[in-house]
Parts: structure tokens; C-alpha cells; sequence
């Protein structure tokens, strides 16, 4: 009963950064429109965004060890929400107003995003038992809530500034409120000496934590990115059909986090990783060489419920140790995130080279790399016995 605050408030976080996202997701076509962007410009005002994340994520993790993880969700969600009221009023201001919100919308959800994988780590390690995977799918659920919401404003001609600025304002308040109800210090022990948070990039395995990350994170943007476009241009589907294949991948992807801490719990994180990695290498092999459309589906729904775990759990294993937490789990987010900017763009290197289905392979070369450093989840010696994920039978 003592822990229900702090892990609705987790849950909270989780969501409304996902609300945070896919709510201007869903504008971007419009916000094209209004500054009578080309693609290669839209492309470059989007890279905004990622340059704001990743030059805060590799310093996320001391803002969070000097104030913790309270204060440090509710300062980057007000960063990420004033960002985000920019951008949607850019068709008034200019695309200047754009970049600068999408910068600050980037650094905002890049510090937010180390810091709420902190408190959910910190949660998982009091509960004694796996919780970030049913975080990550609470994430899920706010991209589908703020899409929804996108569609919606946009089927009753709600202008772009309007709906983003009133998202802003939910944001700005629930999520500092949200962030209240999290652990004090994030169950960070009192006393004792405190790491410096950018030790962590030279700790070995904290780094093939972030190797075993960066694939995983490789893997499930590449589904996200060019499954629709494997499925018409490698099989014939039309669109409304490789929508149906991307929403089978996610939905699966969805689940698998949701009832993924279970199999954890039984047989501990490392030995779950492995199994889905292999589901998802006989996805990706259906969506390949299937035969038909329909198996190439169903190979798509194996690839999201294979991809299911790697991401949160790298999450978990890089926040094992409360005290080096902070830093461990900024490093291993920054790597993975490098890999959701560079995976998209190099795929399609391959794509222009050797067409869409040949060029998923390279994925499946992710997934076996992803398994062979899969070994580093295990925690740390400095960590208890009982540390989640561990399970009842030996990883």
C-alpha cells in the first residue's frame, strides 16, 4: 500500500509523456502545410527536435543527482510543454518559432525521459519485482491517447496553436502534480559517497547495457519506420493493409510489455530477453521471406511482441544500484536514442541499394548482436539478491 503512490505516479509520467509526443506527431502534417515546407525542409526543422535530446540526455543524469527525480520531471515537462506551444503556433511565428520550440520540446522529453526510467527503476527496486516494461506500455498508451486526440482536433478544424497549447497546459500541470507522489530521492540511499553521474561512461558494463539497448531501440524504430513500407513495397499490400501490419507489430509490442514483468518475475530478465529475441528474429524472418501477405503479417505482430522487452529492461539493468542510477541510465538512454535517429536514415541507405525486405535483414543482425551482449543485464554485484528481474531460476 505504501508504494500505490509512487507507482500511479510513475504510470502518470509515463503516459503524459507519450501524450507529450504523439500529440504533436499528429500536427506535423499540418505545421508542413501552414510553412510550405519541402521534404528535406521538413526534415531539417524535425532534426531540431533530436538535437534537443541528445544534448540533454548524456546531462540528465546530473541534473537528476543534484535534485532528483522529482524536481527534474516537473522543471523538463514545463521545458518540454512551453516547447511544445511554440511549435504549434509556428504557422503564426515562422519556422524559426518552430525550430527553437521543437529544440526545447527535444530537451525537455530527453531529460524527462532519464528521469522518470530513474523513479521507475527505483519503484521496481522497492516493489521487488519488475515494473518498467508496464511503464513503457503506459507510454504506449499516451502516443495512441495524444494520436487520438490529434485526429480528433483535427476532424473538428481545431487550429494547430490551439491544440497544442492546450495540451501544453495539461502537461505543464499534471506532470510536475504526477511527480509529487513519486519515492523520496527516489529511494536513493542517505548517506555514503555519491558517483560522479559522468563516471558511468567509462564503466564497461554499463556500456554494453547501452550497446544491448542500442540495439533494441535499432530494431524497434526500424518497425515502427519501414514496416508499412515493407509491406507495399515488398509485398504488395495496400495501404490500408500495411496499416493493419504496423498496428499488429505495435499492438503486440504493447502487450508483450504488459505481460512481460510475468515472465520475468519466472524466469528472470536475461533469459526473457533471449526467447523474445529469438520471436523476434522469426518475426522479421516471416516479414522477409514470407510467402504471402497474411504470413508476413503475422511475422510483423512476432517482430513487435519479440522487440517487446529489450528497451524497458535495459532501463532496468542500468538503474540496478540506486546510487549510480542517475548516470547509468542517462548513458544507456542516450546510446539508445542515437540509435532511433541513426536507424531510420541508414536503413534507407540499404533500401536505395538492395530494396526494403533485404535491407530489414540488417535488423535481424541487430537482434543476434542485441542477444550476444545480453549477458550485461545481469546486476551488479553492489546489488541486492532480490533485485527485480533476477527471477526465481538462475538468468
Amino acid at each position: 500500500h505504501a508504494l500505490r503512490r509512487p507507482t500511479v505516479a510513475a504510470y502518470a509520467v509515463f503516459i503524459l509523456s507519450g501524450v507529450t509526443f504523439a500529440s504533436w506527431a499528429s500536427r506535423i502534417p499540418a505545421v508542413r502545410d501552414a510553412l510550405a515546407l519541402s521534404p528535406r525542409g521538413l526534415g531539417l526543422v524535425l532534426l531540431s527536435i533530436a538535437l534537443g535530446s541528445v544534448t540533454a540526455m548524456p546531462l540528465a543524469g546530473l541534473v537528476v543527482a543534484r535534485v532528483g527525480t522529482t524536481r527534474t520531471v516537473a522543471v523538463a515537462a514545463l521545458v518540454a510543454a512551453a516547447g511544445l506551444a511554440v511549435a504549434g503556433a509556428g504557422d503564426r511565428w515562422g519556422v524559426t518559432a518552430v525550430v527553437l520550440g521543437l529544440f526545447a520540446l527535444g530537451a525537455g522529453n530527453g531529460t524527462w525521459d532519464v528521469a522518470m526510467n530513474v523513479e521507475g527503476a527505483a519503484v521496481e527496486r522497492e516493489r521487488r519485482r519488475p515494473l518498467l516494461p508496464r511503464l513503457h506500455a503506459g507510454f504506449s498508451v499516451g502516443t495512441v491517447v495524444g494520436a487520438l486526440g490529434g485526429a480528433l482536433t483535427v476532424a473538428l478544424g481545431v487550429p494547430t496553436a490551439v491544440h497544442l497549447g492546450a495540451v501544453a497546459v495539461v502537461v505543464a500541470v499534471a506532470a510536475p502534480l504526477a511527480a509529487r507522489g513519486f519515492l523520496p530521492r527516489g529511494a536513493a540511499p542517505e548517506d555514503g559517497p555519491r558517483p560522479h553521474p559522468l563516471g558511468a561512461w567509462r564503466e564497461r558494463r554499463t556500456l554494453l547495457v547501452g550497446v544491448f539497448v542500442f540495439a533494441a531501440a535499432f530494431t524497434e524504430g526500424t518497425g515502427n519506420d519501414w514496416l508499412g513500407v515493407a509491406m507495399v513495397d515488398g509485398h504488395g499490400a495496400g495501404a490500408a493493409l500495411a496499416a493493419l501490419a504496423l498496428a499488429a507489430f505495435l499492438a503486440a509490442m504493447t502487450l508483450g510489455r504488459w505481460f512481460g514483468p510475468a515472465l520475468i518475475a519466472r524466469h528472470g530478465r536475461i533469459a526473457s530477453v533471449r526467447m523474445l529475441g529469438v520471436v523476434a528474429l522469426a518475426g522479421l524472418a516471416l516479414v522477409v521471406w514470407g510467402p504471402a501477405l497474411p504470413v508476413a503479417i503475422a511475422g510483423a505482430a512476432l517482430w513487435g511482441l519479440g522487440t517487446a522487452l529489450g528497451f524497458p529492461v535495459g532501463m532496468s539493468a542500468a538503474g540496478d544500484d540506486a546510487a549510480h542510477a542517475a548516470g547509468r541510465v542517462s548513458v544507456v538512454a542516450t546510446i539508445g536514442y542515437v540509435a532511433f535517429l541513426a536507424g531510420p536514415p541508414l536503413i534507407g541507405m540499404l533500401v536505395a541499394h538492395t530494396g526494403i525486405l533485404r535491407a530489414l535483414t540488417l535488423t535481424a543482425g541487430l537482434v543476434a548482436l542485441g542477444l550476444l551482449v545480453s549477458g550485461a543485464l545481469r546486476p551488479p554485484p553492489a546489488s541486492p539478491p532480490t533485485s527485480p528481474g533476477v527471477g526465481r531460476r538462475p538468468a
